[in-house]
């Protein structure tokens, strides 16, 4: 008899997606739609500021790239002011996800 998981066990469950990292959003950031001329040496603490159209790009890479569907109040774009908060928001985005929560109405 096993002890591991079964096929039944894990039926219909797609894993886990990695953690998003600061490297993975810095990657996402340098997309030429979101944020043009994005320094490779941006610091995680670099003031960052995101317009209208390369958040919504960034939420849509998000989206096509990790399978996460994220949707910001205007109280949390108001928070996405650097390289470490806005990993921050979207590592929670993702582990509200992955924990059943509302991962994709934030």
């Amino acid at each position: 008899m096993s002890t591991g998981a079964t096929a039944s066990d894990t039926a219909g469950r797609t894993p886990a997606p990695a953690p998003l990292t600061t490297d993975t959003v810095r990657e996402l950031l340098s997309d030429r739609k979101i944020f043009p001329g994005v320094p490779d040496d941006l610091g995680e603490d670099a003031e960052l500021v995101l317009d209208s159209l390369g958040l919504v790009w960034l939420l849509h890479t998000l989206e096509e790239r990790h399978g996460l569907v994220v949707e910001p109040t205007d109280e949390d774009i108001a928070g996405l002011t650097s390289l470490r908060r806005l990993t921050e928001f979207l590592r929670a985005a993702q582990a509200d996800r992955a924990e059943g929560g509302a991962g994709d109405e934030r």
